[in-house]
């Protein structure tokens, strides 16, 4: 039986130094955002172990990027 790749990588927050005081709380709260709205979809439409990583993987690594993204321009060198 073949095993495939998976990209399971975790994106980091990147927050301007302005903010990085605001990391832990962040991530924090993201992993609860995440954890929630995976868990239902899980018990909802049934997903298998496979598809709840992914899912978990795919949600977070998109919200950091659109904090990190969003903050980006908000740092002082930037201003």
């Amino acid at each position: 039986m073949a095993t495939c790749e998976q990209d399971t990588s975790f994106a980091a927050l990147e927050l301007p130094a302005e903010f990085e005081d605001l990391g832990g709380l962040l991530h924090t709260d993201l992993h609860a955002v995440v954890s929630m709205l995976t868990q239902r979809a899980r018990e909802r439409l049934l997903l298998t172990r496979r598809e709840h990583q992914q899912l978990q993987c795919d949600l977070w690594n998109r919200l950091t990027e659109a904090i990190n993204e969003s903050m980006a321009p908000l740092s002082a060198e930037n201003r």
